[in-house]
C-alpha cells in the first residue's frame, strides 16, 4: 500500500444527533483516529528474558531542550509494567523493510515477551533498552515522569543517547502498514 499526500474530502457532520455530532463512543474515537497516518516505531523495554516492547504511532519529541521524548502506552499492555520497573525506553522509528518488526510487536503473530525481538538483529543500549540494528533512528530515554490518565499512561522521557540511520519511513493508516511517495 502507498500513502499519497493528497486533499482530503470535506468533513461530514450530516449525522444530527443532540450535540450536532455522532455519539461518543470508545469505537467512534478509534474509528475517527484510524484516518491519521502517523510514522511507526517500536517502544522496546527490559533486560533479557524480561524484555518486551510495542508498536506505536504515538512517539514524538516533546523537546529538544532538554531533549524529551513522550510515549502514550495503554496500560493494559504487556510494555507497560516493564517500563515501571526499568525506567527506561526506547523509541525505534521504523523503515519500509521493518514491517515485520512492527507486526511482531504489535502482537499480531501472538509473539511475547522476548520472543518478539527474534528474527532481528538488537543492540542493548546504555539505558538498558534495545536498539533495532538498522532503525531510521534509535532514541534510548529513562523515564522522567509517568502520568497515568484514563486507560494510558504518558511518558516523559529524557534522551540519553541517539543513533540515526537513513531510508524510508513505515507509516501506518487505517490499520495497514505502507509507504510515502512524496
Amino acid at each position: 500500500m502507498t500513502i499519497a499526500l493528497a486533499a482530503s474530502p470535506a468533513f461530514d457532520a450530516s449525522i444530527p444527533t443532540s450535540n450536532g455530532y455522532e455519539p461518543i463512543t470508545a469505537p467512534a474515537l478509534k474509528a475517527a483516529m484510524r484516518n491519521f497516518s502517523g510514522g511507526v516505531s517500536v517502544i522496546t523495554a527490559g533486560i533479557g528474558d524480561d524484555r518486551t516492547g510495542a508498536t506505536v504511532t504515538s512517539a514524538t519529541a516533546l523537546s529538544v531542550d532538554p531533549p524529551t521524548m513522550i510515549v502514550n502506552i495503554n496500560r493494559t499492555s504487556s510494555t507497560w509494567p516493564i517500563i515501571q520497573r526499568y525506567r527506561h525506553f526506547c523509541v525505534n522509528v521504523l523503515s519500509r523493510e521493518h514491517q515485520r518488526v512492527a507486526e511482531r510487536f504489535s502482537g499480531l503473530d501472538g509473539a511475547k515477551g522476548s520472543a518478539r525481538y527474534e528474527g532481528a538483529d538488537w543492540v542493548r543500549l546504555a539505558s538498558g533498552a534495545s536498539a533495532l540494528s538498522g532503525a531510521l533512528a534509535a532514541i534510548d530515554c529513562e523515564v522522567d515522569e509517568i502520568i497515568e490518565r484514563h486507560s494510558h499512561a504518558i511518558i516523559l522521557g529524557r534522551v540519553v543517547a541517539i543513533s540515526a540511520g537513513s531510508g524510508e519511513p513505515i507509516v501506518y493508516h487505517n490499520g495497514r502498514y505502507g509507504g510515502l511517495d512524496l
